[in-house]
């Protein structure tokens, strides 16, 4: 059983900073591709940023210069560094891996619960 649980939501003023982190544990042979997304109300799901197991990054356009993503592949972790938060980046953010269980498995995407992230004065 795989389990990816997030961390370090919360309430931030613009301007401000939060650190997201994600800890992927449980059977595991292989992570790939780590992300993260974000669900504001009435959105759909929307990619943020996501890292390769080579460390080779990609961002939404609106949060290009704002955020960072890193891995730590010991650790299973995937951290989200946000900086100059805006009031429109308000939204659960989730973490999503694609891991391969065993040896012989074909990848599979699994999720977080997700974290809320509120950005306001």
């Amino acid at each position: 059983q795989v389990q990816l649980v997030e961390s370090g939501g919360g309430l931030v003023q613009p301007g401000g900073s939060l650190r997201l982190s994600c800890a992927a544990s449980g059977t595991i042979f292989r992570i790939n591709d780590m992300g993260w997304y974000r669900q504001a109300p009435g959105k759909q799901r929307e990619l943020v940023a996501s890292i390769a197991s080579d460390g080779s990054t990609n961002y939404a356009g609106s949060v290009k210069g704002r955020f960072t993503i890193s891995r730590d592949n010991a650790k299973n972790t995937v951290i989200l560094q946000m900086d100059s938060l805006k009031p429109e980046d308000t939204a659960v953010f989730y973490c999503k891996a694609a891991i391969r269980v065993y040896h012989y498995s074909s990848n599979r995407d699994f999720w977080g619960q997700g974290t809320q992230v509120t950005v306001s004065s």
